[in-house]
C-alpha cells in the first residue's frame, strides 16, 4: 500500500484549553501481553459460545427472555457504537447534549470492543489512511493477490487488534483525552465490560428466580451476544473493504454490503460513509435501512441533539458516481 495524496482529517476540531488533571486513558501507545491475553480471552470465550449455540438452539431451542435480553444488549450495544463512538465522538456528525453525550459513551462500552478514546483513535487513523500505508485494518495491507486477500481479510477482521504498537491517542483524539467526564468512562471499560456481561445473568435470575436462568441468560445474552456483535462489527472493517457495490466516489475500497446492513444498524452502508465520513446518514439510497439515523432523527426531534450533518440531495447527487440520485 502507498501513502494517500489527499488525506483528509475529519476528526472535530480539538479544544485547545490547558487540561486540569493528567492525560491518563486507558492503554498507551504499547499494548501490553496482559491486554493480549484478555483480548484472546474474549474472542475465543463468546466464539466458542456462538458456535455452540447453533446446536442449542436446534435441540433445546432458547427461550423468549433469552432471546430478548439477546436483542435488547445487543442493540443497546450496537447503536452505541454505531451512533455514539463512530458517528458522533469520531466524525462529529452531530453535536449532543451532555447527558446524551455521556449515556452514547456508556451505551458503547456496553459492546466491550474496547476503551472509548481508543476506540476513536484508531476509527480517526483509519479514515486519515484509508486502504493506503498506516491504515491500521486494510484487508489489502499484504497486496492483491488471493493468499494476500485471505491474509489480510483476517488482519482486518481481527488481527490487527493484537498488535503491540497502538494509535497514538493524544494525536488522533486529543478532543477526548481534554474532557475529564469521558477520559474517566475510557479509563473505567473494565467496569462497563463487568457490568455489560453481568445485566443479562441479573435479569434471566430474578425473572426466573432461578440459577438455571441466570446460567441461560448469560450464555445467550452475554456470550452469545458479545459475539455476534463483535464480528459484525469487525466484518465492516474486513468485508465492506473487500466487497460489495460501489456507487458512490471514494478514495478507497469502501463498498456496500446490504446483507450486513440490519445487524450492523447501518454501518453497512460503507462507501457512503467513505465518500462522505461526517455524514449523519448511511444508508441514503432508497431501500437503504439505517436505524441509526432514524435514532439520530428522533434525538433531533425530542431536541436532545442537534446540528445534525444530514446529507442533502444535491450533496448526495455529487458523489454518485453516474451523478444520478435515488435518495430517499
Amino acid at each position: 500500500m502507498t501513502a494517500p495524496s489527499d488525506v483528509i482529517d475529519d476528526a472535530p476540531e480539538a479544544d485547545t484549553s490547558p487540561a486540569e488533571e493528567p492525560m491518563a486513558t486507558l492503554g498507551g501507545e504499547n499494548k501490553r501481553t496482559i491486554e493480549q491475553v484478555a483480548l484472546a480471552l474474549f474472542i475465543v470465550i463468546p466464539f466458542a459460545a456462538l458456535v455452540a449455540a447453533v446446536p442449542l438452539a436446534w435441540g433445546w431451542g432458547v427461550s423468549w427472555l433469552d432471546l430478548g435480553l439477546m436483542i435488547a444488549m445487543y442493540y443497546i450495544g450496537c447503536h452505541g457504537v454505531t451512533i455514539g463512538f463512530h458517528r458522533h465522538f469520531t466524525h462529529g456528525s452531530f453535536k449532543a447534549k451532555r447527558p446524551v453525550r455521556i449515556a452514547l459513551a456508556i451505551a458503547g462500552s456496553l459492546a466491550i470492543e474496547g476503551p472509548l478514546v481508543r476506540w476513536v483513535a484508531d476509527h480517526r487513523r483509519h479514515h486519515k489512511y484509508s486502504d493506503h500505508e498506516g491504515d491500521p485494518h486494510s484487508p489489502w495491507r499484504y497486496g492483491e493477490t488471493l493468499p494476500a486477500l485471505l491474509k489480510g481479510l483476517w488482519w482486518a477482521h481481527m488481527g490487527w487488534m493484537f498488535d503491540r504498537e497502538q494509535t497514538s491517542q493524544e494525536k488522533y483524539a486529543p478532543d477526548l483525552v481534554k474532557d475529564p467526564a469521558l477520559r474517566r468512562i475510557s479509563r473505567q471499560f473494565p467496569l462497563w465490560t463487568t457490568i455489560s456481561l453481568l445485566i443479562p445473568p441479573l435479569v434471566g435470575g430474578l425473572a426466573t428466580w432461578s440459577w438455571q436462568g441466570a446460567l441461560s441468560a448469560f450464555f445467550w445474552g452475554s456470550l452469545v451476544r458479545v459475539a455476534l456483535l463483535h464480528h459484525v462489527t469487525w466484518s465492516i472493517n474486513s468485508i465492506c473493504h473487500a466487497v460489495g457495490k460501489r456507487p458512490f466516489r471514494s478514495r478507497d475500497r469502501a463498498g456496500n454490503v446490504w446483507w450486513l446492513a440490519l445487524l450492523s444498524c447501518g454501518e453497512s452502508w460503507h462507501n457512503l460513509h467513505h465518500s462522505d465520513p461526517t455524514s449523519a446518514r448511511h444508508g441514503v439510497l432508497r431501500g437503504q435501512l439505517d436505524s441509526s439515523a432514524r435514532i439520530i432523527r428522533w434525538f433531533e426531534l425530542l431536541g436532545w441533539v442537534s446540528d445534525v450533518r444530514w446529507p442533502s440531495k444535491e450533496r448526495i447527487a455529487a458523489r454518485l458516481k453516474d451523478n444520478v440520485t435515488e435518495a430517499a
